[in-house]
């Protein structure tokens, strides 16, 4: 039936043309941002959890950032530890050749005192960010002994937040200790009938007497344990560093991880998109000729009153 007032083929054509629009409206704007899922309304779920997770990935960014901080000051505290070793060393050498004859103590010692005063340059040196874990004071009330490294951050099934740390003890590689001089160096060990800080040693005096003899060798036994001391420290912060270099590339991979789950959930398909995208616009068009060709319907009424 013709009608004047309702043209039911113009009204299905308009609406066809009306859906195509919104689907060419929603595929462009997929292509434009790259993404399935640009709010909550295209997909609430999905936008939740891709928006969480993206939330906790920049987390994880901070954590890798705290990982590269505490293996920078891990390898500054490595690197005081490898120099006193060598020094602490070469003192060890200086000792044992003072055990010779009239060897000219005084001027042995003059080289120690050079490699004590350089031990302690070192010591203060070793310094990042703030840090210095060879030479401390204890007693400062901001001191701890236990030093922290931001490792990880979690969410558990309930969403329950938890920050994990590794724990590096530095009390055991401080070289120096103002509280008390407890530290590696300025410790007082006693071998035999000796008790003396690495850092106090002094041959300058000793003859060549049995007794200052047996002193002289009492002082290499000290140095010979705040060696071992050391090389137990250095052992010790390198376990410390393979752990956080674990962890680097553990949050590393997991970042990607995170990073491609949410790529898929919300990220467009450019090469689907693009493919709709030529379909609709052809849907477009012969919307459009269809919506035309209904309109000219209406005009056949006009030729029953010719």
């Amino acid at each position: 039936m013709l009608s004047l007032l309702t043209n039911n083929a113009a009204m299905t054509a308009l609406q066809n043309l009306s859906q195509t629009n919104r689907n060419l409206e929603t595929t462009q704007s997929r292509i434009s941002t790259g993404l399935r899922v640009g709010s909550a309304a295209d997909n609430a779920a999905y936008w939740s959890i891709a928006t969480t997770m993206k939330s906790d990935n920049g987390a994880l960014g901070t954590v890798k950032d705290a990982l590269n901080l505490g293996s920078a000051t891990i390898d500054v505290a490595s690197a005081g530890l490898n120099a006193a070793k060598d020094l602490t060393n070469q003192i060890k050498n200086k000792l044992v050749a003072a055990t010779q004859p009239g060897i000219d103590r005084a001027k042995v010692q003059d080289e120690i005192t050079a490699l004590q005063d350089q031990l302690k340059s070192v010591a203060d040196s070793a310094v990042f960010s703030g840090q210095n874990w060879l030479s401390v004071d204890s007693s400062d009330a901001n001191y701890n002994a236990t030093r922290a490294v931001v490792a990880s951050f979690t969410r558990d099934g309930a969403g329950a937040v938890t920050i994990n740390t590794i724990d590096i003890d530095i009390s055991t590689k401080t070289l120096y200790d103002a509280n008390g001089n407890i530290g590696i160096i300025d410790k007082d060990r006693t071998a035999g009938g000796s008790t003396i800080a690495v850092s106090a040693i002094d041959i300058s005096a000793l003859t060549d007497s049995a007794a200052d003899i047996t002193t002289i060798n009492e002082y290499v036994a000290i140095a010979d344990e705040a060696l071992a001391d050391i090389v137990s420290a250095s052992s010790s912060l390198g376990a410390s560093k393979a752990r956080v270099s674990t962890q680097q590339q553990f949050i590393k991979d997991l970042s990607d991880a995170i990073t491609k789950g949410v790529g898929a959930l919300v990220d467009a398909d450019m090469t689907e998109e693009s493919t709709r995208l030529q379909a609709l616009q052809v849907q477009q068009q012969l919307g459009v000729q269809s919506l035309s060709i209904a309109n000219q319907g209406s005009q056949t009424i006009l030729s029953l009153f010719r």
